[in-house]
């Protein structure tokens, strides 16, 4: 896969290679009830793991990379638990979200939320994102893995909510490399030696 691909994994095989497997296997726990849909995405940046973690990691300032977000408060320490109020800009079937941090794992580097409130469809909307470091063109690169399980919204198929909900995660892990390869050149890191 070149730096610019993405990878979905659907519930009845996948397109990723053994390594993201193994990731999403490890990482990216989530509970499937037959009323809900998940998938994982992938995305290749070409930054290393620290500039992109930076941003990932810091949930109280998601519109740093994710293009919907107008404005985030955050209540509470940005320890778990923490909760933050999050307004989406116009165009999208919402205003609001209420979401609670679930995990932050500086060290694995995963950060996990889940949606308790909003005026949106999204019920028992939860989503892990991991960061890994690769290689890529031989400079660190990062890859980047979101996944998400939700409800069906009566009226909607599974189908339908999961392709919404990924190309939502798409816009977000697009603008995500962006920023990250942005700050990547302005930091000038230097190439990794080939064995």
């Amino acid at each position: 896969m070149g730096a610019d691909d993405d990878c979905v994994v659907v519930p009845n095989g996948n397109a990723c290679s053994r390594v993201e497997d193994e990731y999403i296997r490890r990482h990216h726990h989530h509970q499937v009830q037959d009323n809900q849909c998940s998938s994982s995405l992938v995305k290749h940046v070409k930054a290393p793991l620290h500039l992109v973690w930076s941003l990932v990691r810091r949930f109280d300032q998601p519109q740093k990379y994710k293009p919907f977000v107008s404005r985030c408060i955050v209540q509470g320490d940005l320890g778990i638990g923490s909760l933050r109020e999050v307004n989406v800009k116009s165009g999208l079937p919402a205003t609001t979200s209420t979401e609670r941090l679930e995990q932050l794992d500086d060290e694995e580097h995963i950060i996990a939320m889940r949606i308790v409130g909003g005026d949106h469809r999204l019920k028992n909307y939860s989503s892990t994102v991991s960061v890994h470091p690769e290689v890529i063109d031989g400079r660190p690169g990062t890859m980047v893995i979101e996944s998400f399980v939700v409800d069906v919204p009566e009226g909607n198929t599974k189908d339908e909510t999961c392709y919404f909900i990924e190309a939502l995660i798409k816009c977000n892990l697009k603008s995500l490399a962006e920023v990250s390869e942005r700050l990547a050149v302005q930091d000038q890191t230097e190439p990794i030696d080939r064995i």
